[in-house]
């Protein structure tokens, strides 16, 4: 294996080796890809590596890429595949005079990899993003503390079957899986997957309370999916130790600013009228509201 410590800096990130995994340093600025500034740096066991290649890359440059074990990294695994190359943080692109330099740290990956790294991993090997983390997608306001994720609606673009579910709050212990649609995608979406429901799909994304809906503008990559990998790597790792028999299974709700109360039964009066929202549901829920008060 290359000396430990020795670094190969290339554009927007820059790899240290190690004895027994590599360290990915990404850059800031201005055009370095928003995934890798949110990243800041990530620890990749040599274990979670199935490959190395090196490339002719684009305008003169090489391709230096670590090929990530099948379920060793909960951000490659929520990204399935959807990450375009140039924020895949995998990958480290060099000048191309640097090619001599760059196929011998490949070379000594290589050496260094274990017999069956191209297996799938039994478990995570690679640290996710570490909560509490939140974005803004374009229905709700999406947070995860660690222990629980929690949808709030904005009445501006969350559906009347949201709307009427009310704001959601999903214990770790309570989610199999996570499913993200890139927001560079058409209509991509975040949504958790129950357990209640055997981990199927509970109708579209829009109508889904256990799912947020975003596109561009709403929910970005560099927050979304790491938002995904921090709750599929808790989900994986079985959540923390549920609540005693009796214990209080969320936390107390915090209380709401009064005009955004108002804002919230002034919309769920205009689904009342137009008939969206029975009287029995309008009432339970205009009361559930200004009991937040």
């Amino acid at each position: 294996m290359a000396r430990m410590g020795d670094v190969l800096a290339g554009f927007h990130a820059a790899w240290e080796f190690g004895s027994d995994s590599v360290l990915i340093r990404f850059e800031r600025g201005i055009r370095t890809p928003k995934l890798f500034q949110a990243l800041g740096e990530r620890r990749i066991p040599l274990d979670a590596i199935a490959g190395v290649t090196l490339t002719p890359g684009k305008r003169g440059t090489v391709v230096l890429r670590a090929e990530p074990r099948p379920g060793a990294d909960p951000l490659m695994e929520a990204a399935a595949g959807q990450l375009k190359e140039a924020s895949d943080p995998y990958r480290l692109v060099l000048p191309a005079e640097r090619e001599t330099l760059a196929e011998y740290y490949a070379d000594e990956l290589r050496a260094a990899l274990a017999p069956g790294h191209a297996e799938p991993a039994e478990r995570h090997l690679v640290r996710a993003p570490e909560a509490p983390l939140q974005f803004k997608a374009y229905d709700a306001k999406a947070s995860f503390d660690g222990r629980s994720v929690v949808f709030r609606w904005f009445w501006t673009g969350a559906s009347s079957a949201k709307w009427k579910a009310g704001d959601q709050t999903f214990a770790v212990a309570d989610l199999c899986g996570v499913e993200w649609r890139s927001p560079e995608l058409f209509e991509g979406h975040l949504r958790l997957v129950r357990r209640a429901e055997g981990g199927a799909a509970a109708g579209a994304p829009d109508q889904d309370p256990g799912a947020v809906v975003f596109g561009l503008g709403y929910g970005p990559v560099h927050e979304s999916l790491p938002f995904a990998a921090a709750v599929l790597a808790a989900v994986r790792a079985g959540g923390p130790a549920a609540p005693s028999e009796g214990a209080a299974a969320v936390t107390a709700p915090v209380r709401r600013d009064p005009g955004d109360v108002a804002e919230r039964i002034r919309h769920l009066g205009e689904l009342h009228s137009a008939g969206l929202v029975t009287d029995d549901e309008f009432s339970s829920k205009k009361a559930e509201l200004l009991a937040e008060l």
